[in-house]
């Protein structure tokens, strides 16, 4: 066992390190400039060359630069580990790393800028930061966009028309339309949590309930619409005043993801309801118990017939 857990940090190791080494600058001439030789300082890529004991650096000019041999971004795996633990804005923090970095090499090949700044935003959505999507969507729309990017550029468009419209309709109605074109399950959850939206406006609970409730249920492999998910199926609970249910599940979600933005806001909602019964079932409870004779009551006597 311990020749296998060895062999496996050995293992581990050897493949970091060749991910890190394949992070490259590739230059025209054919040279290969790596990730521990150069840094962005105020825009300019600035390459470190140690010669003995000293140190000379010099600027690479964009224009030589040939493309970059980048294996799939930290960021993007880190981003979306931190989305599943419902850790939102922590993730925008590390996209907005990752998109500052690749925006100095915006245009050349192997560049990872696009696929960085198409997260940034839709975490950004996600995190209801409505205003500053609002303000990236004219750049996002002129850069060169994938089908699928297309797509889901669509939803996010989607998503703002529901915080500014009353048309809920018309909204459910596209987000049924885009369903027919995708099997997509990312794009499926998004779309299912508009709903879900729509339903809570119109103060349609049970429909809201069930909406939310399709995304861990039917698409929990996109683990980062998860939490959010679950935490508006808790507060449309409140809104049901099945206060016992939601409370149950508040202290889940709190247990499911410490530490994070959606762990904290269901401590607060479960905090306001904490001992409240459902009111359901007290309303049912008090109807059934209206007729029934109270403990030391007398039983009725049966009706006396009309005197002859």
């Amino acid at each position: 066992m311990r020749k296998f857990a060895f062999f496996l940090s050995v293992l581990i190791l050897a493949f970091a390190g060749s991910s890190a080494f394949g992070q490259a600058i590739v230059l025209k001439g054919g040279d290969r400039v790596f990730s521990s030789e150069f840094s962005i300082n105020e825009g300019k890529i600035v390459r470190t060359i140690k010669i003995g004991e000293n140190t000379a650096t010099s600027i690479i000019d964009k224009k030589n630069i040939d493309s970059l041999e980048w294996p799939y971004p930290a960021e993007l795996t880190e981003s979306a580990d931190l989305l599943a633990k419902g850790k939102t804005e922590e993730a925008i923090a590390v996209l907005k790393k990752g998109r500052d970095f690749f925006e100095n090499f915006e245009g050349i090949e192997g560049n990872w800028y696009l696929d960085i700044y198409f997260a940034y935003i839709e975490a950004l959505n996600q995190g209801g930061k409505f205003d500053e999507v609002v303000k990236s969507l004219p750049a996002l729309r002129s850069l060169k966009l994938s089908e699928a990017q297309k797509m889901r550029l669509r939803i996010i468009q989607l998503d703002i028309e529901r915080q500014t419209t009353s048309d809920y309709a018309a909204i459910i109605l596209e987000a049924q339309s885009i369903m027919k074109e995708t099997d997509d399950s990312a794009i499926g959850a998004s779309l299912w949590a508009i709903i879900a939206d729509v339903h809570t406006r119109k103060k349609e609970w049970e429909k809201a309930l069930l909406a939310y409730l399709r995304i861990p249920v039917f698409y929990g492999t996109q683990m980062q619409r998860v939490p959010e998910a679950e935490l508006n199926a808790a507060r449309t609970l409140i809104k049901m005043k099945r206060y016992e249910d939601a409370n149950s599940f508040l202290g889940r979600i709190i247990e499911s993801y410490p530490g994070s933005q959606v762990a904290e806001a269901a401590t607060k909602e479960k905090a306001a309801i904490n001992g409240m019964k459902n009111v359901i079932e007290d309303e049912t409870a008090a109807a059934d118990g209206k007729d029934k004779p109270k403990e030391g009551d007398a039983p009725k006597e049966a009706e006396e017939k009309p005197k002859a």
